[in-house]
Formats: C-alpha cells, sequence, structure tokens
C-alpha cells in the first residue's frame, strides 16, 4: 500500500500523537521513521535524562528528613542508575512502540523520507529500493529538533557530547565541561554532580535565562552546592581535545578542562535534506505554521512538535499533534476545524500558557508568563511571591526547606497569567496553576479553592491572601 490519507513523517511523540488523532477520526494513517519508534524523548531526551536525576534526587530527598537521614548512610550507586536508565530505554529497542503503532492501525515504513512533491513523500531504506508514497489529504512534518553547535573554533573537531551522548553514557567521566545554562545544560549538570563528577557549567547569560530571575540564581546556588562550578559573563574562545582531555580557552583568559566538554547552546530543525526545496519552501529551516499546525501557504503541508518552533517541549508537541491530527480529520471528512482561540482544533496554550518542569537542583516549575515577559506584553500586573519553606507542608518535606513561589497576576482581569515555583518537589505543585491560567479563573474564585493540610499546596492560600490584604 503506497497511498494513504495522512503521511507523517517522524515517529517521536509528536508524530505518534498526531497519527494516533488523524486514524481516530477515520482515515489511513502511515509513519516513516529512520531511526526508532518512540523518538528523541523516549531513548535520547526526556525519559533517560530524567531516570539518571532520580536517584541522586531521592537520595538527597532522604538525606534531608531526620531519621530518613540516618538511615541513607551508603553512598549513590552510579552503575545500578545507569542500568536502571537502560532499563528505562528499554535497552533502545522499539519493539513495544511499534506493538503499539500495530495494535491502532497505523503502518510503519523505516527510512529516510524526502518530500519529492505536492503530497508526496520518497521513502529511502537502508537496503531495498525507494518507496514512492502518496497523501490524499495532507503530510505531517514531525522530525524534531537536533542540538546546536556553536561556531567555537575547534570545538567540532574536538567530539563534543550533545544532549544525545549526555543521556546516552555508559558511565560517568571524571570531569564534565558543559556549554550553555539553559534546561539541558543544569539538568545535565545536576545529574552528573549527582554521580560525583566534577562538573564545570559555562554560561554567557547565566543561567535558565528564561525563567523568574530568581529561579536561575536558586539553581546556582543549588549546583554550587553539589560541588559543580557555575561560570557565568563568560564563553569559550577555543576548543581542543588533548591528551588530558578537552581544553576549554576562555574569553577572560582562563582555561578548562575536562574529560568530556558537554554542549547545550540551543536547538536547530531536523530539516534538512527533507525536499523542502521541492515544495517552495528552504531547506533546513524551521517551518511557519497556524494554530492548527498547517504550514502556511499550504492547504496540505502540517508542522507539529519543535520543527515549526513555537515550543520546544515534548508535552506541547503531543498537544499541537492532537489538535492537528484532529484538524485534519475533520477537514478531510468535509466538516470545518474549531480554530478560535480555546478550540479543539487549536494550539493556543503554547502563546502564553506552557508548563514546563527543569528537573535541577532545586526544581524549577513554571507555567504562562514571568514577570518581565508580562510586562512586556503590555498587561498591568502586580507580583506576589512567597517562601515555600514557610507553609506546614514545606517545612514537614524538608528539614529547613527553601523555596520560593511567585504568581504574576494581571489586575485588569483579576486572573493569574504566570506561576514559578522552585524548590525540591514543586513539579506537583504544577498543574494547579495551569489550570489557573488556562481557565481563566478569577482570583476571587480561587479563594475557594482551599488547600489540604499540611500539604505544600497552602502556599495557594498563602499567595491569595497576600493579593487580598
Amino acid at each position: 500500500m503506497n497511498d494513504y490519507d495522512v503521511i507523517v513523517i517522524g515517529a517521536g511523540a509528536t508524530g505518534e500523537n498526531l497519527a494516533d488523532r488523524a486514524k481516530a477520526g477515520g482515515l489511513s494513517v502511515v509513519i516513516i521513521e529512520s531511526e526508532l519508534v518512540g523518538g528523541e524523548c523516549s531513548y535520547w531526551a526526556c525519559m533517560p535524562s530524567k531516570a539518571l536525576l532520580r536517584s541522586a534526587a531521592a537520595l538527597r530527598a532522604a538525606r534531608r528528613v531526620g531519621g530518613a537521614r540516618e538511615a541513607a548512610t551508603g553512598e549513590l550507586d552510579v552503575p545500578a542508575v545507569f542500568a536502571r536508565r537502560d532499563s528505562t530505554v528499554h535497552e533502545w529497542n522499539d519493539g513495544s512502540q511499534v506493538t503499539w503503532l500495530k495494535s491502532i492501525g497505523v503502518d510503519l515504513v523505516r527510512g529516510k523520507a524526502r518530500i519529492s512533491g505536492e503530497r508526496e513523500v520518497t521513502v529511502t531504506a537502508a537496503e531495498g529500493p525507494e518507496r514512492v508514497l502518496s497523501a490524499r489529504h495532507a503530510v505531517a512534518v514531525c522530525t524534531g529538533s537536533a542540538a546546536l553547535l556553536p561556531d567555537i573554533p575547534g570545538l567540532r573537531e574536538s567530539a563534543p557530547w550533545t544532549s544525545r551522548e549526555a543521556t546516552s553514557a555508559r558511565t560517568a567521566p571524571r570531569s564534565l565541561a558543559i556549554i550553555g545554562g539553559g534546561v539541558v545544560g543544569v539538568e545535565m549538570a545536576t545529574a552528573y554532580a549527582g554521580f560525583g563528577t566534577d562538573v564545570t557549567v559555562i554560561s554567557r547569560s547565566g543561567l535558565l535565562g528564561n525563567e523568574e530571575p530568581f529561579a536561575g540564581e536558586l539553581v546556582q546556588e543549588g549546583l554550587t552546592q553539589l560541588g559543580a562550578t557555575v561560570l557565568t559573563g563568560i564563553s569559550p574562545s577555543t576548543v581542543r581535545r588533548t591528551d588530558q582531555g578537552v581544553l576549554l580557552e576562555l574569553d577572560n583568559g582562563t582555561a578548562v578542562v575536562a574529560d568530556e566538554v558537554l554542549v547545550a547552546t540551543g536547538r536547530i530543525p531536523r530539516t534538512t535534506d527533507l525536499g523542502l526545496e521541492n515544495v517552495g519552501l528552504r531547506d533546513g529551516d524551521w517551518l511557519d505554521v497556524d494554530d492548527t499546525m498547517r504550514v502556511r501557504g499550504s492547504d496540505w503541508l502540517y508542522a507539529a512538535g519543535d520543527v515549526n518552533h513555537r515550543v520546544l517541549l515534548t508535552h506541547q508537541g503531543k498537544y499541537q499533534a492532537r489538535a492537528a491530527g484532529a484538524a485534519i480529520a475533520v477537514r478531510a471528512n468535509g466538516h470545518d476545524v474549531d480554530d478560535e482561540a480555546w478550540g479543539r482544533h487549536v494550539a493556543t496554550a503554547d502563546h502564553e500558557a506552557v508548563p514546563q518542569v527543569t528537573f535541577s537542583e532545586p526544581e524549577v516549575a513554571s507555567v504562562g508568563l514571568t514577570e518581565a515577559a508580562a510586562t512586556k506584553a503590555g498587561y498591568p500586573i502586580r507580583v506576589i511571591d512567597h517562601n515555600i519553606g514557610e507553609v506546614a507542608g514545606g517545612s514537614l518535606q524538608a528539614d529547613g526547606y527553601g523555596g520560593r513561589a511567585r504568581l504574576v497576576i494581571d489586575e485588569s482581569r483579576g486572573v493569574i497569567i504566570g506561576a514559578t515555583f522552585v524548590g525540591q518537589d514543586v513539579a506537583e505543585l504544577l498543574h494547579a496553576a495551569t489550570i489557573a491560567i488556562v481557565g481563566e479563573v478569577p482570583i476571587d474564585r480561587l479563594w475557594h479553592a482551599v488547600p489540604a493540610f499540611p500539604t505544600m499546596s497552602e502556599v495557594w492560600l498563602r499567595l491569595l491572601e497576600e493579593y487580598r490584604g
């Protein structure tokens, strides 16, 4: 079978979800993958990185509670952590994911895909002839993104790690230099510092620059307490691999030597050699889409996930995919899409309601707009902060709990448009804030959402008390 209603290029989490929604809408679907079904998140990003982070985080949490602290006398078993990571990624075997695709009736074609014409994709496999697939309704590009290697002299020749090598390493190096202070940089710094690796983070603009400033400051303190060195305001000027390791000469005249160097400075789209030039687009570009994920200027080409550069997060890619898959099916069946804000076939939350957790030391959980972003957007705001350790649930969670919460409130409507939590285990506080922002729940109604005592959610009561005065 070479003719389908929908062709999906890329079988990562985004592509899987889009295929699932299109199939549920009654369409025939084929998905093309050149690597592993499940993609970056399952094998080289979200899942392995969190598996590497979790064990040391659990041990630190135990040591912060009297009674458990006295029992947690051993050291982290680093080989066991790597073994758990291997189990999490199924030893980089995608058999279970392939079985799932079959169970929902989506065909799989393995190979390199190139768009060769309107609604046409040519697939080249490692063995066998090329195969030309045709789509009656839509082709969806879900190829994701790859690590950006900055133009630093000698860097490429030094065989640097990217996030893939960092999450799939078999052992922890004695020392690791990390270029970049974003999410990947701080998470991998947290993981490897937890293994006992001598970690140095080099970041021109500080840590977690897209978060509230206090988040980066607290994470820098946390990494320093783990034994990592954080260098800000400087950048590598040259990199070269020597017999002693990788030598990074910095633009302030100093140098760092490490066994390995990890580059975590951004992402580029996986659209090179995808055949975009055959349909009037530029090879290697991000794909610009509307809120239904349809590429602007086309009535058949869609792009969901990282590749459209809206929000480079797995959960937002899956959200976009659900909207796109449903929109494709509705259009194919001759019906109108629900494309008003917050409609069924649009990804409205991409704009100002994106949740994200950085599994650093401490955790950073945020959703919506920061104070700076809200001010830039012209909202009349009021900012409320509170120390999470001052609520009963925080003090019970850990001895000497340190953490901070912030709400950004749109005063004209009396609703929350941003929330940030920093501290141990704050990830589980995030969804309440996400619901409040997406639902545009008035502060006066939130006052009646009583947090259970004694939980960390009591911070909501303290924040609202301060707001109401």
